[in-house]
């Protein structure tokens, strides 16, 4: 399945990031990189398979091309923040950064990324042609260029304890349903002691609480906003749906769920302090991964639906190359290898199969030492990414592509706004119809902007 990308008008590119300096896009003369001679400056999300990234540069990477690489790596929503910050302003200060299918299609047309074609047709052993269809053309803006390289693809699907559900004589759907997950939690709550029925994201942020969200409230027949760009915030299905997020995760969710993102919900699963997970497929290969105290004990279903056939979201992190970079073909050769089989290859090696950070390469899928490691998972996760649907994730058509998100600039400042006051309602601070009613009206705003 191919993942188009968005069709963003121009007047609306200079929201992206109020303030910058855009006459330093203009080319790689702009700030210098702090980047010298055969060093380069990474900043990227402090995930878990960019953590194992970290650790295995220096001794396998810099050794064989003599490129030191400088790591920053930080929480979601700060590395956001800081990559927006430099990116914009052609700082300079960091050559690669991981971004994201959202970020790409701007970040392109405001020219703060180089297009990486050239170096895609001269480095042979890459193998574009591997790369997932709809990894590339995520990772491609409007004018036809390629401007980043996945590091891993995920969907979210449902994770849950085998265990727990065989000792509960509890059986868990192949394709479940909301309500039926909402009932299973009640039941597998308290399951063992400190055990809660399932965890939920709550944290403030548009990438934290408001990615599974918004999958929730696709499949309920909700919408960010319709085809001409009425926002939905208080319609019914979409009231419906984050009560019902809300219900459960203060009903039968973890404790502290207003602070609680893929970290904390992941070392819950992980120290079994709850019994399900709803969230990205990247997360199995932690679960997986040698030393896991669920390793073995995970069970794997599809993203649970209400009206749709399938809720799961499509997202990738990528590298992206900054344009005001110093060094971009020293930075190349990191991107290539941290997107490389070669590299798939040593996660293997050195932490696991289950490890590999995965959803990118058709390749992956035919590996039998991948497939034998992530056999709990491997087919449910590809399954999950082939059947997103960016387009239409939901009941009825949309202005823009996006399933967890809406793609367009100003989302990312409305989403974290929203955001919090979901987190909000989920600490009991406000009412589900409260917290709705402002979104609301920051959601007519920023459609203000694209209506007629």
């Amino acid at each position: 399945m191919t993942v188009p990308t968005s069709r963003i008008p121009k007047a609306t590119i200079v929201a992206i990031a109020a303030g910058a300096l855009l006459a330093a896009c203009s080319g790689a003369g702009g700030a210098g990189s702090s980047s010298g001679g055969h060093s380069i400056n990474v900043l990227m999300v402090n995930n878990p398979q960019m953590v194992e990234l970290q650790k295995l540069t220096a001794a396998n990477f810099t050794k064989d091309t003599g490129i030191t690489v400088n790591f920053t790596t930080l929480p979601e929503n700060d590395v956001r923040d800081k990559i927006s910050q430099d990116f914009s302003n052609q700082a300079g200060q960091y050559d690669v950064a991981t971004i994201s299918n959202y970020e790409i299609p701007f970040y392109a047309k405001n020219k703060w990324l180089l297009p990486l074609d050239s170096y895609v047709a001269k480095d042979k052993a890459f193998d574009q042609s591997d790369i997932l269809p709809s990894m590339t053309e995520s990772l491609t803006a409007d004018d036809g260029k390629l401007y980043g390289e996945p590091f891993y693809g995920e969907s979210s699907f449902l994770m849950y304890r085998k265990d727990v559900f065989a000792q509960k004589h509890l059986t868990m759907p192949s394709a479940p349903t909301w309500q039926q997950v909402a009932d299973l939690a009640a039941k597998v709550d308290g399951a063992q002691a400190g055990m809660k029925g399932i965890c939920l994201r709550g944290q403030p942020g548009w990438g934290e609480v408001i990615a599974p969200l918004t999958t929730v409230v696709n499949t309920f027949g909700g919408t960010w906003f319709t085809k001409d760009w009425k926002a939905e915030l208080t319609s019914p299905a979409f009231v419906k749906a984050t009560k019902f997020y809300v219900d459960l995760v203060r009903k039968h969710g973890e404790s502290g769920a207003a602070q609680a993102g893929f970290s904390e919900c992941l070392n819950n699963l992980t120290q079994s302090k709850t019994a399900m997970w709803y969230d990205a497929t990247s997360a199995a290969g932690s679960l997986e991964a040698t030393g896991s105290p669920v390793k073995g004990k995970i069970g794997y279903v599809q993203a649970p639906v209400v009206s749709t056939k399938s809720s799961g979201w499509l997202y990738t992190w990528a590298w992206g190359l900054q344009k005001a970079s110093k060094n971009p073909s020293d930075a190349w050769k990191f991107i290539s290898w941290a997107s490389s089989k070669k590299y798939e290859e040593l996660v293997g090696q050195k932490a696991g199969w289950a490890n590999v950070p995965a959803g990118k390469r058709a390749s992956t899928y035919t590996n039998p030492d991948y497939l034998k490691s992530a056999a709990a998972f491997a087919d449910v996760t590809k399954a999950s990414i082939t059947s997103a649907d960016p387009r239409n994730p939901g009941t009825q058509p949309r202005p823009t592509i996006g399933i967890q998100f809406v793609d367009i600039p100003e989302f990312s400042d409305l989403g974290t706004k929203v955001s919090q006051e979901i987190s909000a309602a989920i600490a009991g601070r406000e009412s589900v119809e409260t917290a709705l009613s402002k979104s609301q009206a920051l959601a007519e705003q920023v459609a203000k902007k694209y209506q007629g």
